[in-house]
């Protein structure tokens, strides 16, 4: 376990090159008992790891949800993971993750972990449902030989929130303002880039509520090959790139390409550099905000109040008109 955690600390600092770490865990076998299949979810989501703590199970608390832990005086809400996504675990649930994740610390029971891999996130596919259902975002192949890889599936932790710990924050976007306060010239578009399918909706969400017209994708990579189909109809044109990009909203994580590649791809291109382009990310912390700055975004808005997304976007325009 401490090894795990040991881990967990040191590896911080791989964004600058398309990787990033991936714990791998085990849920038990599925539903017929046949097989036991690994998941996996971005270490810079997880606080810290510890063997499964007695529970408190508060009147009229129904699974997934197990109870509230208390770990070093926080008290935290614990999530049956297994339960999640169908699975049944034959040793028991032994093992605590506690992230950090959306504005929220929760933690998730888990049969067993594994270990931790180094992976490009070009070795990640798009997924928008595997044995998970719902909740699986992505398979990570875990080896460099395709034809014997093992597969991980990484979770979307944003939709099991979003379904387990409802709250009205889809309901608050109103009189966000209209797309013309924004600066926003005739016929451009915000490019917005994220995988996960409720991040996706809340954004769309909160986009037609400001009346930016927009065009969504599920990957870095289909947003960077959108984004340069467009620039050069900008320079056949002879218009600048921001007749036809405002922004680029853009998540971290993501399959193929994540979003300090797709920002360093935007900032390194002479035509392209001053699109601005506006993280928007579950990932907190000091260091993911630094290697914001490093790769030249233009702000970090966490995941998900519409009116603080509306107010970066205002502040990035108005900036960027200046």
């Amino acid at each position: 376990m401490d090894s795990f955690q040991k881990e967990i600390d040191e590896r911080t600092n791989l964004t600058a090159s398309n990787k990033f770490e991936l714990l791998l865990f085990r849920l038990g076998t599925d539903a017929y008992g046949e097989r036991s299949e690994l998941f996996g979810i971005n270490v810079f989501k997880i606080r810290e790891i510890v063997p499964m703590p007695p529970v408190t199970k508060a009147a009229g608390t129904q699974s997934p949800m197990l109870g509230m832990v208390n770990i070093r005086g926080q008290i935290i809400s614990v999530i049956d993971l297994p339960a999640v996504v169908g699975c049944v675990p034959k040793t028991g649930l032994n093992i605590l993750l506690v992230t950090e994740y959306a504005r929220s610390t929760q933690a998730f029971a888990v049969e067993s972990v594994d270990e931790i891999v180094r992976l490009e996130w070009s070795q990640v596919l798009s997924a928008e449902s595997r044995t998970g259902g719902n909740f699986v975002t992505s398979i990570a192949r875990l080896d460099a030989d395709k034809d014997t890889s093992r597969l991980a599936q990484v979770l979307d932790v944003e939709q099991i929130l979003y379904e387990i710990m409802p709250s009205d924050r889809d309901m608050k976007m109103e009189n966000l303002g209209r797309g013309n306060k924004y600066g926003i010239k005739p016929g451009a578009v915000a490019i917005a880039a994220d995988d996960s399918k409720v991040a996706r909706s809340l954004i769309e969400q909160g986009l037609r509520a400001m009346e930016i017209p927009f065009e969504m994708h599920i990957t870095g990579a289909e947003a960077w090959l959108k984004i340069q189909k467009m620039a050069q109809e900008a320079r056949s044109a002879g218009v600048p790139i921001s007749d036809r990009i405002a922004f680029v909203l853009t998540d971290l994580e993501m399959p193929e390409m994540d979003g300090f590649t797709l920002t360093r791809n935007i900032k390194r291109d002479e035509f392209l550099k001053n699109i601005p382009v506006i993280i928007h990310s579950s990932l907190s912390g000091s260091t993911n905000e630094e290697h914001v700055k490093s790769v030249g975004a233009d702000a970090y808005v966490g995941k998900f109040e519409a009116n603080e997304l509306a107010e970066t976007i205002f502040g990035v325009m108005e900036r960027a008109q200046n």
